[in-house]
């Protein structure tokens, strides 16, 4: 049987059609061999999700995003993806969007629920959500960060204001001769102690003798105030009081008149009568010494005396 060259042409271009339609679907993640199952999800924002995303069930591979398109006028986005997995899940399951890393782009997550709902058929709508990626979770942290930097920035701002306001012409030649003076204050503070360290070096050999001398008045001290602790202080106490009380009671005599040192004190009449007596022998001394002849007569040859001869110059 003779094809003619028509028909062979056309065969051809029939095959070459179906291997386009074939490769551009498979290009696009869709495999027309497969018995693949289809679903639905809406978002209003897919945050970068594109045809031919991943699918993916608990970080698994189960297909690909076929096609993103406007659902309805108000712009939500229905994104029709496909499972060529066995795997079944409750039509409660979550479509999850998630990913968006520095380099990776988004892809589309099943959250399989095993508990609510039924098995979830080709052509369902599953729930769509939306997972904070890492620019999100930046984003969020740095938005508060950011208005209280903004914050400080005012603030410091305010605060340098205020200290130009301060720090005019004056203030700040002022200042630098302050810092200059504790400059100066500093060399000499260092300059001091530079000769301090100098004057304890030349005298490291005194101050080293003066401290022996320090332990050795510490030990002493230590051994007297063990020989004072040994002491019989009530005994040395009730001594005193003996001795006080004698004393009280000699004191109590003397001024009550009783005994000759208590008479001597208290009676007027014999201490005038010492005074006059201690006078008469002072004048009895001075007359002995004018005139010795009155009361010592002294004669070699045994000479009797003569009478006596009052002298002009004697005592009466």
């Amino acid at each position: 049987m003779n094809i003619s060259r028509e028909v062979k042409t056309g065969l051809l271009a029939v095959v070459a059609i179906a291997l386009l339609i074939f490769g551009y679907s498979f290009l696009k993640g869709n495999n027309l061999l497969n018995n693949d199952r289809t679903y639905y999800a809406i978002y209003d924002n897919v945050e970068g999700l594109s045809p031919g995303s991943n699918v993916t069930i608990n970080g698994l591979v189960v297909g690909k995003v076929l096609s993103i398109d406007f659902a309805d006028s108000r712009g939500d986005l229905l994104v029709t993806f496909n499972v060529q997995n066995d795997f079944q899940f409750s039509t409660s399951s979550k479509a999850q969007i998630y990913g968006g890393g520095l380099i990776g782009g988004k892809n589309l997550s099943i959250v399989p629920d095993y508990e609510r709902g039924e098995t979830a058929q080709s052509g369902d709508t599953l729930e769509g959500t939306i997972d904070e990626g890492i620019f999100e979770l930046v984003n969020e942290r740095l938005t508060p960060l950011q208005a209280k930097v903004e914050e400080v920035i005012n603030s410091t701002d305010s605060v340098l204001v205020g200290v130009s306001d301060v720090l005019d012409q004056k203030t700040r030649k002022n200042l630098r001769e302050t810092i200059a003076q504790i400059s100066e204050t500093a060399t000499n503070f260092n300059q001091a102690s530079q000769n301090l360290n100098k004057l304890l070096a030349d005298n490291d050999q005194k101050l080293t003798r003066t401290f022996t001398n320090l332990d050795e008045m510490s030990a002493n001290f230590n051994k007297v105030s063990d020989s004072l602790s040994k002491v019989d202080i009530n005994a040395l106490v009730l001594r005193m009081e003996s001795v006080l009380a004698d004393f009280e009671s000699i004191s109590s005599k003397i001024e009550n008149g009783e005994g000759t040192l208590g008479q001597f004190i208290n009676d007027d009449q014999m201490y005038n009568n010492l005074e006059r007596a201690t006078k008469q022998m002072e004048e009895l001394m001075q007359d002995i010494k004018l005139n010795p002849k009155r009361y010592v007569h002294f004669s070699v040859f045994g000479k009797n005396p003569g009478p006596y001869e009052e002298p002009k110059d004697s005592l009466r």
